[in-house]
């Protein structure tokens, strides 16, 4: 199987001295900001050969224009050379290009450029001629702006695959302005989340062309610490492998670090951490290396299109099950949620919680109205009033049905509002067992909580009038009240199945909405040899 370069095929043309027949670009004004008193260097290109560059190589307009915009602001000036050759900001651009993932481990875009580059970074000492250097100086800027392009463009429309949150806007020029003023080394573009699975994504490269891993076949219902069994020699060269278990030991004894491994491996997956040896985390470990491969290079597409993030947020990625409270980019709340179930699926997408409401009404779905109420009405007469609802009115047909604050309330005591077109909010429930699950997938599209009062007290933390008694109150009171905050905050709810997180740990989960497969199917093609 071939995997698709998901960063982008880097395409490098070469440059063309043949300026007969040349059709110039549009004419940008001169900027003479570099003058030979700012200027770092006295290397500079001739305009009318760039022109010829830019034409002879078909380049699209905004290309072309980010190109000669970009050298007329430095009065033609070069980039990425000096008198004395490769500047430290060329050579900190090739390393980066350098440590992108890549299909097969194959070299990207083009040879000529490839090999020029090797031949300056890792033998610096043999020169290379002017024409060469001034082919090598534009052509590392049209490679920086189609490595922008193609780092946060990705390959799929994230709106196909139903994602419904706002990609951040890259500005090119700026960024490689920025670049070479002497901020490469802090050069990211995008999200961290991206470049914190690019590192693990090398490791797991190096893995699948080793051959992956082996299976384990575990006899016993479990295997723990003390015990021997010849499962245990399997498990520590398995766990050795993806980097959980670092020791040299190769026995068949169960040992305490070997315990911390699988604890390790158990949260990474998303179990309970017990240290123990089960069918559930044999049935994760046993995943083709090649099929993690494939998870990870679809959620680094994923985080391609991640926006920036806001200082302060709330993540709900829903594969995991777990909402996330970021205040200055550190979480400070984290507690386990309840998303849809695959028929009803909670909705990728973004927007800004505004309001509290405690004591709520339930104000039915008319879907549910249809296919839930209406039945058990006509099963039971009575079932408006036993479960504490009331009809409101009617519509197209329909009933219009609404619960009443108080105990049993399916919204439990308080939801919260970040008003959008999918009508998905976060809401308490009476249901509260059903965190106890390991996959809670049960609701009918919006988020349950589990701990809905430490969400509202965060809320309001920062208006004294807002007590533990008072909110608990409001929670209590079984007449609605709303509260809209001073401050709105984002929300973001994802679909994140493999995600190294805040500490350096590497995450898996379940695809419980198909969207890997669908993503798998267009990213991923099968090629018989």
């Amino acid at each position: 199987m071939k995997y698709l370069l998901l960063l982008g095929t880097l395409i490098v043309v070469l440059f063309s001295c043949d300026s007969a027949a040349v059709k110039s670009p549009p004419v940008i004004a001169r900027d003479t900001t570099i003058k030979p008193k700012n200027a770092f260097t006295d290397l500079k290109l001739d305009s009318m050969s760039l022109a010829g560059f830019l034409s002879a190589n078909s380049l699209d307009d905004s290309i072309s224009n980010k190109i000669t915009s970009f050298y007329n602001a430095r009065n033609y000036q070069y980039a990425w050379f000096t008198e004395d050759g490769l500047s430290e900001t060329g050579e900190a651009f090739w390393n980066l290009h350098q440590q992108q993932p890549e299909s097969n481990g194959d070299s990207t875009g083009n040879g000529y450029l490839h090999a020029a580059m090797d031949r300056l970074v890792n033998n610096a000492e043999v020169p290379l001629p002017a024409d060469s250097i001034r082919q090598i100086e534009v052509n590392l800027t049209l490679h920086f702006f189609q490595y922008v392009k193609a780092a946060s463009g990705g390959s799929l429309d994230p709106s196909d695959m139903q994602w419904n949150i706002p990609r951040r806007k890259l500005n090119a020029t700026a960024l490689l302005d920025s670049f070479l003023s002497g901020n490469g080394r802090k050069f990211k573009p995008l999200n961290n989340s991206f470049y914190r699975l690019q590192e693990v994504i090398k490791h797991y490269g190096e893995v699948v062309k080793a051959g992956g891993w082996d299976s384990i076949w575990l006899q016993k219902k479990t295997v723990k610490k003390g015990q021997k069994d010849d499962v245990i020699i399997a498990l520590k060269k398995r766990l050795k492998a993806s980097g959980d278990f670092e020791e040299e030991d190769t026995t068949s004894l169960f040992t305490a670090s070997l315990t911390e491994a699988v604890k390790k491996a158990e949260r990474s997956f998303g179990l309970k951490a017990d240290g123990i040896l089960s069918h559930d985390l044999v049935d994760q470990l046993n995943v083709p290396a090649e099929k993690r491969m494939q998870q990870l290079l679809i959620n680094l597409e994923r985080m391609r299109w991640l926006p920036a993030w806001p200082a302060n947020r709330l993540v709900a990625n829903i594969p995991e099950y777990r909402l996330h409270v970021f205040e200055n980019d550190k979480e400070v709340l984290g507690m386990n949620i309840v998303v849809g179930k695959a028929a009803n699926r909670t909705v990728i997408f973004s927007d800004d919680l505004q309001y509290i409401v405690f004591s709520p009404y339930w104000n039915v779905p008319r879907s549910i109205v249809k296919n839930e109420i209406v039945p058990a009405m006509n099963r039971n007469s009575n079932y408006i009033s036993r479960n504490n609802m009331e009809i409101t009115g009617q519509s197209n047909g329909l009933p219009v049905v609404r619960q009443k604050p108080g105990p049993g309330n399916a919204l439990g005591q308080v939801k919260f509002i970040f008003p959008n077109r999918y009508n998905i909010y976060f809401h308490d429930t009476p249901a509260k067992t059903l965190f106890n699950s390991q996959s809670r997938a049960f609701s009918h599209g919006c988020v349950r909580i589990q701990d809905p009062f430490d969400l509202a007290r965060y809320l309001l933390r920062n208006d004294s009038s807002w007590t533990d008694a008072k909110i608990r109150k409001a929670m209590n009171s079984g007449k609605e009240q709303w509260i809209k905050l001073s401050q709105p905050v984002p929300v973001y709810l994802l679909y994140l199945t493999a995600w190294v997180d805040e500490d350096g740990s590497l995450n898996f989960r379940e695809d419980i909405y198909g969207h890997d497969q669908r993503m798998a199917e267009r990213l991923f093609t099968d090629e018989k040899q």
